[in-house]
């Protein structure tokens, strides 16, 4: 709304018109920059009664989509190698009184890492994760190891290098490298999903 040529944001204050106009503009290029766990669920095949790990799940945007969406017969694993981040998962279900989210406090890297049984989930997410990893064959046979015959794995990543001076300047994965390592350890491309200007999403399917 403006009065006088001013505007007031969505947060209440009141900003002469070119700043206003620069902020929406700031506000596209993040919501552009970060890709967004809720539509990326919703091109996963992801549905009442799954048990899903989220491996890497960070601050815990997609464990509490996927704990909604898996409801009160699903399960949602939280596996990360930071306590603090765990804590304030385990805090917002809580508060979001989704009593079907276990966090587990685990590294991926290492076989038997992410405390989960073999072949005990139907889906797994990595989302941001690949281009942290120090050993990639390590963290895909984790994978593996967990998901049952079929199951499904969405990854997604930064694109190699950043775009426009976006994302990591190293460590990221390119998504054709990505993968070959999958397929080395026995997935295949099932599909893709759009998951934003600066990532890819790939869906694996483990053989």
């Amino acid at each position: 709304m403006w009065i006088a040529g001013f505007g007031i944001s969505d947060t209440g204050l009141i900003i002469d018109k070119s700043t206003f106009v620069s902020f929406v503009r700031i506000r596209r290029l993040v919501s552009r920059m970060f890709t967004s766990p809720e539509s990326n669920i919703e091109q996963f095949d992801v549905y009442a009664g799954l048990h899903v790990a989220d491996i890497g799940a960070g601050s815990g945007f997609y464990t509490l989509a996927l704990a909604r969406k898996v409801g009160e017969l699903g399960r949602v694993y939280a596996v990360d190698v930071q306590r603090d981040l765990l804590e304030r998962i385990r805090n917002q279900a809580k508060a979001a009184r989704l009593e079907n989210v276990e966090i587990i406090l685990g590294d991926a890297e290492k076989r038997g890492g992410t405390k989960l049984s073999d072949a005990s989930v139907e889906r797994a997410i990595l989302s941001n994760v690949l281009f942290q990893a120090d050993d990639h064959d390590a963290l895909v046979e984790e994978v593996k190891r967990i998901l049952k015959p079929g199951g499904r794995l969405l990854l997604v990543d930064w694109t190699a290098g950043g775009v426009g001076g976006v994302g990591p300047k190293s460590g990221a994965v390119p998504r054709s490298d990505a993968l070959k390592l999958f397929e080395k350890h026995g997935f295949s491309l099932e599909g893709e999903i759009g998951a934003g200007d600066y990532h890819y999403g790939l869906i694996l399917r483990k053989k």
